[in-house]
């Protein structure tokens, strides 16, 4: 069955529909997700293994062994968090060398050098026997996920239809909760191998890095990247594929008008700091922030000892992954259903009321019941425990998927590479300062942390309702006409002569 594409009335509308084909190259690309959620869920897990902290980092290792340990401040090692924020930073540089890469060669080849990426990675990883072999595979899993995370999310929104564009983007965070929950089961089980389960973990990664460089074989390019370089019969034979129908000239006939836009900047970063591009600019980067300072990474870090404060026992950790790490997933196919059809503000706006009442219940608990030493009660833990559980209903279906597609869908081809480089190297670098500050923060804040990210709830809550735009429906090239220039506030970067600046530049 066709579907008609259409956005707010300003667009043509293009006849499209979901094909099985389109359904593949959806699943094969979102492993890159996968990827990423498995490293993103590895490292806590493995940092908490004896075997792997007597071998390169036996200072924590002696405090972890003490009887009474501190509740905030057991793991708290600038080494330590160094192993797990050193991926963070090499995403975040890498993602500009694949910006480039994804405008010069095409999104597949980006995705193909993100699974070779991660390959290397994985092998000096699992192989370390020293903290520089460690560290070093940890950066080369980083040059992964900063091509990987540049190319996937591009990818998916440039081969959907514009009417299912929210739902198969997002299938690329369903598939980093995915990796998440399969990395906290290995986790649980590789803990008991000794010496070497920690190797087996981090080992692990290799299964979906293989599958994404050869599965990537099967896919086919954007019809986008295609003509963008000049590729057009190619381009028209790979949107005829997609989109499982015969009349696509006027779906044709716009990307190739946005090519020829495109084509006429020459330094895609320079425009970025025009005035036109700045509301997706700020937006994008804002978006990344906000995503990070959600307060995630708390709740996520004491659900293990909440689990086992209810009386769960030594089973507590494998049932604080499989019960959040569900939840994370089902929720996001809760996001995957309603994103194009409440649209993207309404899951933003309910979640900031919904994770902020979660966020402040769990903070006054712990403050006035958890002390440096020694554990909840267990009717307040269970408390605590349900409305962890409600968190991260929230964010799975709001802040964590909407992160990555909003800045996917709505810069213009001219700068579409290069915004989405500077959105993903924004969330790379403050998932890095989180992870490289949160144990630290949670020494010192104590349960006051939780109120700390209380209050950046309020402010992206906020932001969401005053300056982010409905995109639900919209075609993505026509974001500045549907989008942009009807919005309050964000009108006044629509400088009317922006629309012919670059042409008539080229003119001269």
């Amino acid at each position: 069955m066709a579907v008609v594409v259409s956005s707010n009335g300003n667009a043509p509308a293009f006849e499209a529909k979901m094909t099985v084909y389109v359904f593949i190259c959806v699943m094969i690309a979102a492993v890159g997700g996968l990827i990423f959620g498995y490293d993103i869920g590895i490292s806590g897990g493995v940092t908490a293994m004896d075997d792997f902290l007597k071998e390169f980092f036996p200072a924590v290792w002696e405090r972890k062994k003490h009887a009474h340990e501190n509740n905030y401040c057991k793991y708290d090692n600038q080494f330590l968090q160094l192993f797990t924020s050193s991926l963070y930073l090499a995403a975040l540089v890498a993602s500009f060398a694949a910006s480039a890469t994804c405008s010069k060669l095409g999104r597949k080849p980006t995705m193909q050098l993100a699974s070779i990426f991660f390959l290397i990675g994985v092998g000096l990883s699992a192989g370390a026997v020293n903290l520089v072999m460690l560290i070093i595979g940890r950066i080369f899993l980083g040059f992964g996920v900063g091509f990987g995370n540049q190319a996937v999310p591009l990818f998916l929104s440039e081969i959907a239809p514009a009417q299912l564009r929210g739902g198969l983007n997002i299938v690329f965070q369903l598939m980093v909760t995915i990796g998440i929950l399969i990395a906290n089961l290995v986790n649980y089980f590789t803990a008991e191998v000794h010496p070497n389960g920690w190797r087996i973990a981090l080992g692990g990664a290799g299964v979906p890095a293989v599958i994404l460089l050869f599965g990537s074989l099967l896919i086919c390019e954007t019809p986008t990247s295609l003509i963008e370089r000049n590729k057009n019969e190619q381009g028209k034979e790979a949107l005829r594929k997609i989109r499982g129908v015969e009349d696509i000239n006027d779906e044709y006939e716009s990307i190739v008008h946005a090519c020829d836009i495109a084509s006429q900047v020459k330094d895609p970063y320079r425009k970025l700091l025009k005035p036109a591009s700045r509301p997706p600019f700020i937006i994008g980067m804002l978006l990344q922030l906000f995503q990070q300072f959600t307060g995630i990474n708390a709740i996520m870090f004491y659900a293990p000892v909440l689990f086992q404060t209810v009386g769960f026992g030594t089973d507590a950790a494998l049932l604080s992954a499989v019960v959040t790490g569900t939840i994370n997933v089902l929720s996001t196919f809760v996001g995957i259903y309603l994103v194009d059809k409440t649209g993207r503000r309404f899951l933003l706006l309910q979640s900031s009321v919904h994770m902020l009442i979660c966020q402040l219940i769990i903070g006054i608990i712990l403050a006035k019941d958890l002390g440096t030493t020694g554990t909840l009660g267990k009717p307040q833990a269970l408390v605590v425990v349900i409305f962890v559980c409600v968190y991260v209903m929230g964010f799975a279906w709001s802040w964590g998927p909407l992160g990555w597609l909003i800045p996917s869908e709505t810069f213009p081809l001219e700068t579409r590479s290069a915004g989405f480089a500077v959105a993903v190297s924004c969330n790379m670098f403050f998932t890095f300062v989180i992870a490289q500050a949160f144990l630290s923060m949670l020494c010192g804040m104590r349960s006051g942390i939780f109120f700390f990210f209380s209050a950046w709830i309020v402010v992206m809550g906020l932001f969401a309702m005053f300056f982010i735009p409905e995109t639900k429906g919209v075609a993505i090239d026509d974001m500045r006409e549907s989008v942009w220039k009807p919005h309050w506030f964000w009108k006044r970067y629509m400088l009317p002569e922006d629309d012919h600046h670059d042409v008539e530049k080229r003119s001269a």
